[in-house]
């Protein structure tokens, strides 16, 4: 496939993921926020779980929730679920495109692991399958112990986030994560969550009873989903923020802001029923930004004398480690744009982009991506010395 054409997929395919999760996230919690502020009237009939009314585009909503009797089918019936497949199914090939496609360039970090692309690829599958038949196989065996499976759960996240960071670059397996968190969701709509909406509508047709421990079970997934989603949002964006990828601590960034995320989604949950939720929402906050601040707060490079350095030498690196893919021409085989719009070809440019220079390729050492031109540590430290002198470009 050549550049041009993949990046074209790229751009189609994130576009559809992004409105497919929106369209999904945004249902999942709304019948969520259904769920905690349905009014269920006194003397209700059984199997009445309440009303709600709604104000919206000019007009009320009365809405009902409750199990039907038997042979009591509507003749129309909407469900809700083609929006996680597309989320998951367009997330799977831009991991495909972005990740899998190119030499895997954006996958392997030699510099954290040397790995061949096929090996690379494989062991990326390897993770994302083998996580959802971990998770559903202690679910369904540790069920009617949730402390225990939630406690197992969390360990097993934060094994796989460990030995992600390990074997991939920062940016591919923070997204590796999220690929994991979407397909254990996609895994439960599809899975437990459908089937068990089929078999509601199969006993109503047929005039049996419920079954309430398939009810349970469906909605014990889907509020594992509820949980996830925060986490996962930040992860479908996490490749713009490299102080969260590119540190030292990258694994214990990921897991403070996932239990962050987790827990002030369950502050929103109980918020109709906890009236002390917003403090503790604000502590969980504050916490969770305070830690994420010490976490990726740079260690600065040393400061030591250094001879004044002049432009050309400057330039001379940036040309050879940076120009070829920030460039209105970039040479990279996998970059043929300029990545977010960054280009060192005239000095303006690169006067004016110094303080980031310094940011990505000193102290972040997150560019050049995987280090992919061979930037030599004595290059780095030139660097910041034309930029710590003034980077003059004259």
């Amino acid at each position: 496939m050549s550049a041009h054409v993949r990046e074209l997929c790229d751009l189609v395919i994130r576009w559809v993921h992004l409105i497919a999760g929106i369209m999904w996230i945004g249902n999942s919690m709304l019948f969520n926020w259904l769920d905690r502020n349905l009014e269920k009237p006194e003397n209700a009939p059984p199997g009445y779980q309440g009303n709600i009314w709604l104000l919206h585009s000019g007009a009320f909503y009365d809405v009902h929730k409750k199990l039907l009797r038997p042979n009591e089918m509507p003749k129309t019936l909407h469900w809700f679920k083609y929006q996680n497949l597309t989320t998951w199914a367009s997330g799977i090939l831009l991991l495909f495109v972005v990740y899998y496609g190119g030499g895997a360039a954006l996958l392997v970090d030699p510099s954290v692991r040397a790995l061949a692309p096929g090996v690379a690829i494989a062991i990326s599958l390897s993770f994302i399958v083998g996580s959802w038949f971990f998770y559903d196989t202690l679910w369904s065996s540790l069920g009617k112990r949730p402390v225990w499976a939630a406690a197992l759960s969390f360990l097993f996240a934060g094994v796989v986030s460990f030995a992600l960071t390990k074997i991939f670059s920062g940016r591919a397996a923070y997204i590796h994560v999220g690929v994991i968190l979407g397909t254990l969701m996609t895994g439960n709509v599809w899975f437990v969550i459908v089937p068990s909406q089929h078999e509601l509508v199969n006993a109503t047709r047929e005039g049996r009873e419920q079954d309430p421990a398939i009810s349970l079970r469906a909605k014990e997934r889907s509020i594992h989903n509820n949980y996830m989603t925060f986490p996962l949002l930040f992860l479908m964006l996490s490749n713009h923020f490299p102080s969260t990828y590119g540190g030292k601590h990258a694994w214990i960034v990921l897991a403070v802001i996932a239990i962050g995320g987790a827990l002030v989604r369950h502050l929103m949950n109980v918020r109709f029923h906890y009236e002390g939720w917003l403090p503790v929402a604000g502590f969980v906050v504050a916490t969770t930004l305070g830690s994420l601040f010490f976490l990726t707060r740079p260690d600065e490079p040393a400061t030591s004398a250094h001879a004044p350095v002049a432009f050309a030498d400057a330039h001379a690196i940036i040309e050879k480690r940076c120009v070829p893919c920030h460039s209105r021409t970039p040479t990279d085989d996998t970059w043929r744009t300029p990545p977010v719009g960054v280009t060192f070809d005239t000095p303006a440019e690169i006067e004016r982009m110094a303080p980031r220079i310094k940011e990505r390729a000193v102290v972040l050492k997150t560019m050049p991506l995987q280090n992919k031109t061979g930037i030599t540590d004595a290059e780095r430290e030139t660097l910041a010395a034309w930029i710590d002198q003034g980077a003059r470009t004259e």
